[in-house]
């Protein structure tokens, strides 16, 4: 009996890690772009400092996993994959996620405005873009993706913030370029995914179309490669950062294969984590930036 409770425990807790969805704080990742291109990755306090920062972000963006979780639940309950979380399967009550949540904002929001006040309110303002997109611009189209995407700008505007540089706009319009970019596949293999049933799943995929949003695609796509190869000519510090062209090219590219010929990009953190080509890209790019950066 006592084994069968130790057991019911571990499950539980594991389940609770889940309800936080880890997988998606490699988006927080982002926070670190300003860390990288201000030339302050060999410091060690900046490190730290943007890591409490990428933590803080950990936390929020969590806590409004669990609200968007405790909102959608019975839509949850009949999706093919969101059916397995933690709050929809029940094995954790609305009741237990309320509470985790109540718990999980105060604190989140006191270490934000405690590692520094401005970035505090970045911070606040990632939470009110989720919020103001759960209860209403998901359902406009074109501007749920834009909310989305502005949800990374605040991400890269918390980093810069935090280690006291200044920002490039060039950076700012690569990253809402790139988020859109996820943004529209997401949208897309929803579409795929959930076909005739893609309307009462989300039901702003009923003002989508496959043709629409590869349309979308396609001008963002473009759009991404132009600017962040404008920033390597004439924003970045070494002209040298035109070889990084290559890896981002090549990213977008795999990106696009693996959403139009397997099927996939509902869940962007999946791809980035098990798609090796493209993890291997990224970890080429940052280590060519770094060296390009830093010689």
């Amino acid at each position: 009996m006592e084994g069968v409770k130790r057991l019911e425990g571990r499950i539980k807790f594991k389940s609770f890690i889940f309800l936080l969805r880890p997988r998606q704080w490699i988006k927080n990742l982002f926070l670190f772009a300003p860390l990288l291109f201000s030339r302050n990755i060999d410091k060690p306090q900046h490190v730290m400092t943007v890591f409490y920062a990428f933590l803080c972000f950990c936390m929020i963006s969590s806590t409004v996993y669990i609200f968007n979780d405790i909102r959608d639940l019975e839509k949850d309950r009949k999706h093919p994959r969101k059916r397995m979380r933690p709050l929809a399967a029940g094995i954790i009550s609305r009741r237990e996620a309320q509470i985790f949540m109540i718990f999980m904002l105060p604190v989140s929001a006191a270490l934000s405005f405690m590692l520094d006040y401005s970035f505090g309110f970045v911070v606040m303002a990632y939470l009110l873009n989720n919020l103001i997109y759960t209860l209403y611009v998901k359902n406009i189209v074109i501007l749920d993706v834009m909310s989305i995407a502005l949800g990374f700008i605040l991400r890269v505007s918390g980093g810069a913030i935090v280690i006291k540089v200044a920002i490039s706009p060039w950076l700012l319009l690569c990253t809402f370029l790139l988020a859109l970019f996820l943004g529209f596949s997401k949208r897309r293999n929803e579409l795929l995914v959930l076909q005739e049933d893609a309307n009462s799943h989300r039901r702003i995929l009923e003002h989508y179309s496959l043709e629409f949003i590869d349309n979308m695609l396609s001008i963002v796509t473009t759009s991404t490669l132009i600017s962040y190869s404008l920033y390597t000519f004439y924003a970045s510090s070494s002209r040298h950062s035109m070889v990084t062209i290559l890896f981002v090219l090549y990213g977008i590219f795999r990106y696009q294969y693996i959403v139009y010929n397997k099927k996939m990009g509902e869940s962007p953190e999946e791809i980035l984590l098990n798609d090796k080509p493209l993890v291997i890209n990224i970890m080429l790019w940052v280590l060519t930036s770094i060296v390009i950066l830093y010689k």
